[in-house]
């Protein structure tokens, strides 16, 4: 009777692997993109003669360039390649110290693990962020990964960072750099600007407002007397020291709480931004954010490069070159992200 046993014992492992095949096709796209992606192991690279050597306390060093990013399933793939870009343009690699900011509900040890193991030289600090406190105050926005909580991070930046920490380059997570972030991270930010970034005083900065805004006799006055721009957010030197004494989060927030009250603004965690910093900032060259590469918010159409030279690729807007290039469906620039993707394909995984 050995054979029937065997064959039944057969027919319940395939219909057990008939079970897990089914139950991970039929899972939540995030699931499998949190279990899943697994990356490369990314090349060391090391500092030129000429660098520092840096303080004992290195998460802290003032001498080290730190970056600030946020971490999340669905742009982590995005996130890897920013972190390459940085280190293989950088002339001083190693003394830059990374700090990743994930929901506290996220999976901190695969997050940790998955850096580790493509930036086994790397040192980060991850600083969980409980975004429980701001969802109650995010509006929609035109666009749903707008809405993301954990877009709002940056605003918490200075609570959530050591206090140590003076001065931070945030960078978002669907960006490339092909230049010293060092440059970047000098931007001198005069007397008393709490934040730097490229600004764009050509876009029309009205339509970033309601007309409610702006009919308001005391909301229209907020921006008199500055020369207020647009700037995006995604690339930002930021004085942490000035931010804390002048409590520019609970500025933020505060504009947020009218938003709910009466709808000031359409567009996500942005406008806040310009309305607490348009025309207080210190202005950074514009190659360091060629930012629209994602097109627009609605179609995520292909752009062109700004004119110019170029230090950073930013895409921003709906279209993500990753998606896309899984898609099959690239856009021309989307062939200058490819290089640092670190993502492994089932095609090198099985040679």
């Amino acid at each position: 009777m050995p054979e029937p046993h065997g064959h039944l014992h057969r027919h319940h492992l395939l219909l057990l692997l008939f079970l897990l095949i089914t139950a991970t096709n039929s899972a939540p796209a995030s699931a499998t993109t949190t279990n899943y992606q697994i990356f490369k192991e990314a090349p060391q690279f090391y500092n030129s003669p000429a660098c520092p050597s840096l303080d004992t306390n290195e998460m802290c060093s003032h001498q080290a360039v730190h970056v600030a990013m946020t971490l999340d399933a669905a742009y982590l793939r995005g996130s890897m390649a920013a972190i390459l870009s940085v280190l293989q343009h950088s002339s001083c690699p190693q003394n830059i110290r990374f700090h990743f900011i994930p929901s506290s509900t996220a999976n901190h040890q695969h997050l940790r693990l998955t850096i580790s193991r493509s930036f086994p030289s790397l040192k980060f600090q991850i600083y969980p962020y409980d975004s429980s406190k701001v969802s109650g105050l995010i509006s929609t926005s035109i666009r749903s990964a707008l809405d993301c909580p954990l877009n709002y991070a940056r605003n918490y930046l200075a609570n959530l960072l050591p206090p140590c920490l003076s001065r931070v380059v945030y960078l978002d997570s669907d960006l490339v750099l092909v230049d010293d972030i060092s440059k970047l991270a000098a931007t001198p930010l005069g007397d008393r600007s709490v934040l730097a970034a490229p600004e764009y005083c050509n876009a029309n900065f009205t339509s970033y407002f309601t007309p409610t805004f702006w009919s308001n006799p005391t909301l229209s006055l907020t921006f008199a007397g500055r020369k207020a721009c647009y700037f995006n957010t995604g690339v930002m030197v930021i004085d942490l020291q000035r931010w804390r004494q002048g409590d520019y989060t609970t500025k933020i927030i505060e504009w947020m709480e009218l938003q709910k009250r009466m709808r000031i603004y359409e567009l996500g965690s942005l406008p806040p931004f310009l309305l607490v910093f348009a025309g207080n900032i210190a202005p950074v060259d514009h190659r360091w954010n060629q930012h629209g590469l994602g097109g627009d918010n609605y179609r995520g159409l292909c752009r062109n490069l700004h004119p110019g030279p170029v230090s950073l690729l930013h895409w921003s807007g709906k279209g993500k070159p990753w998606v896309r290039l899984d898609a099959n469906r690239p856009c021309p620039l989307d062939a200058l992200w490819a290089p640092y993707d670190l993502l492994q394909t089932p095609f090198a995984l099985e040679s």
